[in-house]
């Protein structure tokens, strides 16, 4: 099942599961079935997270062209609130953000197209976030804006755990994104 969200493009892809007595098997991506619904995209490269303790949030992340990235998130494990934010100058949803729990348990899929920013928080210890991405990881494109300069409501209890770079990075009202809006 694909459901569109607020915002154009990001779209909730939730696999179907076939189960019996010991367990599920689900394709978590076909390109074909994929393709046939419009959402024609190239994974290169899979990554794999875990975080420990909940409240661990990662994010706000992006890859700036010539390296700019799609993303399609899933839960391996556990369970997180994820966020993806746009980021296109001139697109009428700039700064907009959409955020859905993704678990273990729903199997629920976000994708991110490219002039999004993207993170997550973790809702239970040992969570585990795995994803796709449609180009490989560039050092020298990569790029954060502040986690709470975007006017999320992130589910957190207390301050959340969070990298250097997470820290340090930009607000958005001062951030000068390298992606625009192509309506």
């Amino acid at each position: 099942m694909i459901e569109e969200t607020s915002l154009p493009g990001v779209m909730i892809v939730t696999p179907a599961r076939h189960g019996d007595a010991r367990g599920f098997f689900s394709e978590s991506w076909n390109r074909q079935r994929m393709a046939d619904a419009g959402l024609v995209y190239d994974f290169v490269q899979d990554n794999h997270s875990l975080s420990m303790r909940v409240g661990t949030l990662r994010g706000l992340h992006f890859q700036s062209p010539p390296h700019a990235q799609a993303k399609l998130v899933r839960c391996g494990r556990g369970r997180l609130f994820d966020v993806a934010v746009d980021i296109r100058k001139g697109s009428p949803t700039y700064g907009k953000w959409v955020g859905v729990e993704l678990s273990f348990e729903n199997g629920r899929q976000l994708l991110i197209p490219e002039g999004f920013l993207h993170g997550f928080v973790t809702l239970e210890p040992e969570t585990e976030v795995v994803y796709k991405c449609t180009d490989y990881y560039a050092p020298d494109c990569d790029g954060a804006v502040l986690w709470d300069s975007c006017g999320i409501e992130w589910p957190l209890e207390g301050e959340p755990l969070l990298s250097d770079k997470d820290l340090r990075a930009v607000p958005l009202a001062d951030f000068d994104s390298p992606f625009d809006f192509k309506g």
